[in-house]
């Protein structure tokens, strides 16, 4: 279990996997909740890229997982 939250606390992974349920949560769908999440990681890893930094995989994959946990409580729905 502290291995999970070390990976989640390294690079501040744990706010990619919550900003990417929240996202998709305001998406109002099953969907558009993955297709947002998508969108929304893509944005932070651009930005990243742009400031210098390199593209983390693995944070866009946490982002984008949020948004597919989101769109399942959607599908519950």
């Amino acid at each position: 279990m502290d291995k999970i939250f070390l990976f989640l606390k390294t690079s501040n992974r744990y706010k990619h996997l919550i900003g990417g349920f929240l996202v998709g949560l305001f998406a109002l769908g099953a969907l558009p909740a993955l297709y947002s999440a998508a969108v929304a990681g893509t944005c932070l890893e651009l930005k990243d890229k742009l400031h210098g930094c390199y593209w983390d995989w693995l944070d866009w994959l946490l982002t984008v997982a949020g948004g597919g946990f989101a769109a399942f409580l959607w599908l519950l729905l």
